[in-house]
């Protein structure tokens, strides 16, 4: 059935559509509304004396909020206060030096005096050498157990609480709580501004109805009745539980009488909690002048059927006009003609269709011009890539020749009886051929080694007794893949920069064993070592996007290959202690893995 709807609907033409959509969403609406004005500015007049009560409980709110500044700039105050800090941090020896101390600490009694809202201001410690003067206060456990210091020190954020009485140190009022950390005691306390209850009171005096404020636990902490302050609203008469009630309005039965109940929420400045303001007023006689309003309904409808059949018509004629100017426009970029442009302005819909159109055809143009440059650039790359395919096969020969050249040279030695200088040569040999033979694929942990090692016995012929190294592989990992050249610029590095300003003899430790899913792999010398600032601006070089000195570049290439195969964490890390030694270190995933 609703297919059914949905393919007639798209046969129509728009103005058709226009109009039965004006049928169905204003006419059939507005009689319905016709049958239930009455009822509805009934309901108006419900809600001109609910929005007056509303606006006496957002005067409340706001004179409230006042009221409660004082108290919360007071604790601003006070919670970077060093005498304070010093007084409930101390640890005294005797109660003679606590009660010069107490006697010396004036803040609490000035500020009492001083402002009229403050009823009186306590501060609960943790230092059991204190002693309760009524002020400065230490905490025993049924204190601890209390919910609003409990509250309090989840947070340094105010808490407003109705402090029900306790034996030896009574309260019953509204009190500011607020956690007070002391960083450099490593403690902390429980500040308490009890709030006067007679400027609470005070606000609520002149209220035309019923009004309460209460905590979030339900405690009524000011009213206009005032005996009605410290009970909580479950024990009023209300009938529901309005603890629990949202922000709004409601109707119940207080006292017997149908009445309307406003709730609103009162949030003080940086507190984690918030205060509801809560005012009754009976419901009769609110309603009397219905008959006259509902008149003036069945005017404001007429009105509006009106004023709604004009609209219809306007915009069904400007609707389908612009409509047509577009297709007009589709069909010219359907015959070919990619020059066409839409100037159909504004920004509804049929605005941002025309852009779009405008938008297609440029973007159509466009692909065509990139089509025939990307032509053009993939011919230019074939050839290129031609070119070097005829330089890589001619840059063979030369090291093909370099090769034979050394091996007639190792043969000539081993000849005449030069067994040192034959085996050198055999090694510089076997890197090259190593080196050429790597290209851009992968190697594994031992080949790599293999490379070192030779290596390490050209630079061992050339600086003889002055280089000493120790090359340590465990087993498991020989067959790792790595990528090449990765290790050997390490040992190189190792031996240029360790073997200057060192004299004596330089070890080189490369070890690579496995650890805890990873496989780690030192290159170590005891050479002459980097200072802090160099070490710091090798560091800095290596992992930067640019280079800029030569001599490190080849730290450079294997830390950028390192993290671009496995990853940052796997990239090089580099100890050195000036005079003693240098150790360059990195790891590699166990099983290989390249990072993605």
């Amino acid at each position: 059935m609703l297919k059914r709807l949905i393919q007639v609907s798209n046969n129509l033409k728009m103005k058709h559509k226009l109009l039965i959509s004006y049928v169905l969403v204003v006419m059939v609406p507005v009689l319905i509304v016709g049958l239930a004005v009455t009822a509805y500015f009934r309901q108006q007049a419900l809600d001109n004396a609910i929005e007056q009560t509303i606006n006496n409980v957002d005067k409340i709110k706001s004179q409230t909020a006042t009221l409660l500044r004082v108290p919360t700039d007071i604790s601003n105050i006070l919670m970077f206060n060093k005498d304070l800090e010093k007084i409930v941090n101390t640890r005294y020896e005797s109660v003679m030096e606590l009660t010069r101390a107490y006697l010396a600490y004036k803040d609490f009694e000035e500020y009492k005096r001083q402002y009229r809202e403050v009823a009186g201001i306590r501060f609960y410690s943790t230092n059991p050498t204190l002693i309760n003067n009524l002020e400065i206060i230490p905490v025993d456990q049924q204190t601890k157990d209390s919910y609003w210091y409990q509250k309090a020190l989840t947070s340094t954020s105010i808490g407003w609480f109705y402090i029900p009485n306790k034996e030896d140190n009574p309260v019953h009022k509204l009190s500011l709580v607020r956690k007070v950390p002391f960083p450099e005691y490593r403690t902390e306390g429980v500040l308490m501004i009890g709030i006067n209850q007679d400027e609470l009171n005070e606000l609520l005096r002149q209220e035309p109805f019923e009004t309460l404020i209460t905590d979030e636990q339900g405690y009524i902490v000011a009213a206009k009745n005032t005996e009605l302050v410290g009970q909580t609203l479950n024990q009023l008469d209300f009938g529901i539980d309005l603890q629990n009630q949202a922000k709004g309005t409601l109707e119940a039965d207080f006292q017997g009488e149908p009445s309307n109940i406003v709730i609103d929420e009162l949030n003080p400045m940086y507190s984690i909690n918030s205060l509801k303001v809560i005012s009754v007023f009976a419901t009769k006689n609110i309603v009397k002048d219905a008959n006259k309003i509902s008149l003036i309904g069945m005017s404001f409808m007429i009105l509006v059927l009106v004023i709604a059949l004009l609209l219809v018509y306007i915009i069904s004629f400007l609707t389908s006009n612009r409509l047509l100017r577009l297709s007009r426009h589709l069909n010219k970029l359907a015959l070919g003609d990619l020059n066409v442009t839409s100037r159909i302005d504004g920004n509804d819909e049929i605005g941002q269709l025309s852009r779009q159109f405008n938008y297609m055809v440029k973007s159509i143009n466009d692909l065509m011009t990139q089509v025939v440059e990307t032509s053009e650039q993939n011919t230019q790359l074939e050839i290129a890539q031609k070119e070097i395919k005829l330089k890589m096969m001619a840059s063979q020969i030369n090291p093909h020749f370099l090769f034979n050249a050394l091996e007639s040279i190792r043969m000539k030695a081993h000849i005449q009886g030069e067994a040192e200088i034959a085996n050198i040569v055999r090694l510089l040999g076997k890197l090259m051929r190593k080196s050429l033979e790597i290209g851009s694929g992968k190697t594994t942990l031992k080949a790599e080694l293999e490379m070192v090692r030779s290596y390490l016995e050209i630079q061992k012929f050339r600086y003889g007794d002055r280089l000493a190294f120790v090359i340590d592989i465990h087993p498991e990992v020989e067959k790792i893949s790595i990528p090449p050249l990765i290790i050997q610029p390490l040992v190189e590095n190792a031996i240029v920069h360790g073997l200057e300003n060192k004299e004596g003899t330089v070890r080189v430790n490369i070890s690579i064993y496995p650890m805890d899913e990873v496989i780690q792999v030192h290159v170590r010398d005891d050479g002459a070592g980097i200072t802090p600032e160099r070490l710091g601006e090798v560091m800095q070089f290596i992992c930067g996007p640019e280079e800029q000195e030569k001599s490190r570049i080849g730290l450079r290439n294997v830390h950028q290959r390192l993290t671009l195969t496995y990853g940052e964490p796997h990239g090089l890390q580099i100890k050195s202690v000036y005079g003693e030694g240098t150790e360059v270190s990195f790891t590699l995933p166990a099983g290989g893995n390249q990072h993605v």
